[in-house]
Formats: structure tokens, C-alpha cells, sequence
């Protein structure tokens, strides 16, 4: 589970969102979420989210701190 979030760690920052073991779940279904992808499936999660970063950082941000909230 969540291979890629310490890839993500100044996107979560950014997003204010700290990484502990209680909510690392939360944030990898949020991950999944917002990529399109089913949960779980760790390898087309963060290829989408690479390329959401690519195109547009600061959007992906605020999504993931939108959703992050709301879930």
C-alpha cells in the first residue's frame, strides 16, 4: 500500500497533510481517487499522479488537500 507516497512528500506538504500510519490508507484512497484509478493498484496511481504533477502542481495540491478533508 501507498508505494509511491514518499515520492509525494512535498506535494502532501504543501497540501499540509503529515504522513503517519493512521491515516496513510486515507490518503492513498484519496490518491487513487483523484488519478481515476481503482484502489490498490499502486503502479497506474502514481504514473497518473506524475503526470497530473507535470501539468499542473499547485492543482493537484489543492485537490488532494480538498479531498483529503472531506474524506
Amino acid at each position: 500500500m501507498s508505494c509511491y507516497l514518499r515520492n509525494l512528500d512535498e506535494v502532501l506538504r504543501e497540501a499540509k497533510i503529515e504522513v503517519s500510519t493512521e491515516n496513510r490508507k486515507k490518503i492513498d484512497e484519496v490518491i487513487h481517487k483523484i488519478a481515476g484509478v481503482h484502489y490498490k493498484s499502486c503502479p497506474a496511481a502514481w504514473k497518473e499522479v506524475k503526470r497530473l504533477m507535470a501539468e499542473d502542481k499547485d492543482a493537484l495540491v489543492k485537490r488532494i488537500k480538498e479531498e483529503f478533508a472531506k474524506a
